[in-house]
């Protein structure tokens, strides 16, 4: 039987592996015509309104959602919703 501090320096070795998170704000099908067209200015219609939630991915897992805020000169989430993961099998 593991002991806790076994189980705890297994997990302290995960805690500075990197992850990939990625910020959401909608999607949208186009035509390799349509990419094609993209330049400068050019609008793109997201399958989400003006204000609405985005999603927050970790390795391309949903994770969680939330509203998108500035910070200093940068953009940011604010987390609003946890999504709960199933359980392990």
């Amino acid at each position: 039987m593991a002991s806790n501090h076994g189980t705890q320096k297994n997990i302290d070795v995960l805690l500075h592996v990197p992850m990939q998170v990625t910020a959401e704000l909608g999607k949208t099908k186009m035509s390799v015509e349509d990419v094609l067209k993209i330049g400068t200015g050019t609008i793109i219609e997201l399958d989400r309104l003006a204000g609405g939630p985005v999603d927050l991915l970790v390795n391309n897992k949903l994770i969680a959602r939330g509203e998108v805020v500035a910070v200093d000169e940068n953009f940011g989430i604010r987390v609003s919703e946890l999504i709960a993961r199933p359980p392990a099998p």
